[in-house]
């Protein structure tokens, strides 16, 4: 590689890591221990134990479980219907009206064998930690934001990777040279960390950088299909008949045998047409169950209008919000995720120490300096 070529690669890096780092280092930080949100938070608030029943006990149907849920809750519709993963629970979501704002909404569990409410469950320990993950807080703008600074941070290891090729043409790889200066040993462990963490750190970045756009991607969803799906029919939302829902879930899974149902929108709802309750289905597997599949039901007279999986863009979301966390294999995976974290943040910090402690001077002049001092070799 040439040295012009080698200066332009110099000033990639060196600035797409400027910009970014600060802001890497709290999403690594943050980031630690969210990967094992689970195990923490079902360390500090455990879930109460259910009611035993006999053994053998079917779940109340969906109907039923509903209008327990909405008996005290006079004036009120329900919004979303969901199902817990590992327990016979199932949660609803109720609201003034369908189009109500989230701090209007309630939310209550109830045991779907005994239709017994279930006490709220207090809020996980790590919430707050993933607000700051994912927006400092701050809303949709700084979300975005750190998906911008993910795609920085992108550029940066690629960048970096190509700087350490003709670094390796003169030594072994993961050498640390611990017969130089402190910088020099600090740069050798900056490049072995960078470079062994380098595809992980694509992935995460990458995966990070599509949930940051869950809103606006969502949205063109919303517009696309589901506009598509809901057709012609505007107004308000319809009333749900009694008997629907457990009707709507029952033609859902025999249009598509195999799945289970994750949640359920009712009419009016943003997931949802104004006509529909939208039957959203998961698969089985520990890679199916991360994708979904909307069937939408008519309201009105119980029929099935479409079963259809969710467009690319939707199914790129869907997979990339757990692997952000490496909630796929459970926690041999979770445990790879927290090194490579820690790895990263050892990448990030020493990158800030070496470019504190810069020589002064142009891109070309740096380049050349680091390649009298064997830092880099000059390929041709």
């Amino acid at each position: 590689m040439s040295r012009r070529a080698l200066t332009a690669w110099f000033l990639v890096h060196k600035w797409t890591s400027l910009v970014c780092t600060a802001f890497l280092l709290m999403l690594c930080v943050t980031g630690l221990p969210l990967v094992f949100h689970d195990e923490i938070d079902a360390a500090f608030a455990p879930e109460q134990a259910l009611s035993p029943v006999p053994e053998g006990t079917k779940p109340l149907d969906l109907d039923t479980l509903l209008a327990r849920a909405l008996a005290d809750r006079l004036g009120e519709v329900p919004l979303y219907l969901s199902f817990d993963t590992d327990r016979p629970v199932v949660n609803v979501t109720s609201g003034p009206t369908p189009d109500a704002p989230e701090h209007l909404m309630r939310f209550q569990s109830l045991d779907a064998r005994t239709g017994e409410a279930l006490p709220p469950h207090p809020p996980g320990v790590t919430d707050v930690l993933l607000q700051i993950h994912k927006d400092m807080m701050l809303g949709l703008p700084a979300e975005l934001f750190l998906g911008l600074m993910g795609l920085l941070f992108v550029a940066a290891v690629v960048s970096g990777v190509v700087l350490y090729v003709p670094f390796m043409a003169r030594l072994r790889f993961g050498t640390v040279r611990a017969d130089k200066s402190a910088r020099v040993r600090r740069l050798d462990r900056h490049n072995l960390f960078g470079a062994a963490t380098a595809l992980w750190a694509v992935v995460v970045a990458l995966t990070g950088s599509i949930n940051a756009a869950v809103i606006p991607i969502t949205e063109v969803w919303k517009r696309d299909q589901l506009a598509a799906i809901a057709g012609a029919a505007s107004g308000e939302a319809v009333s749900v008949r009694p008997g629907s829902v457990q009707a709507a879930l029952d033609a859902a899974m025999r249009a598509a045998p195999g799945m289970r149902p994750q949640f359920i929108a009712f009419p009016g709802v943003s997931w949802s047409s104004d006509r529909h309750v939208a039957v959203f289905l998961q698969g089985a597997t520990p890679l199916t169950e991360k994708l979904l599949t909307p069937a939408f039901v008519d309201a009105r007279d119980g029929s099935l209008d479409a079963v259809r999986p969710m467009p690319w863009y939707m199914q790129a979301l869907l997979l990339a919000q757990p692997l952000h966390f490496g909630d796929y294999a459970g926690l041999p995976m979770k445990l790879l995720w927290a090194l490579l974290d820690v790895m990263t943040i050892v990448v990030l910090w020493t990158g800030l120490r070496l470019w504190s402690r810069r020589n002064a001077g142009p891109a070309s002049v740096r380049v050349r300096e680091l390649l009298k001092a064997g830092e880099l070799a000059e390929a041709h």
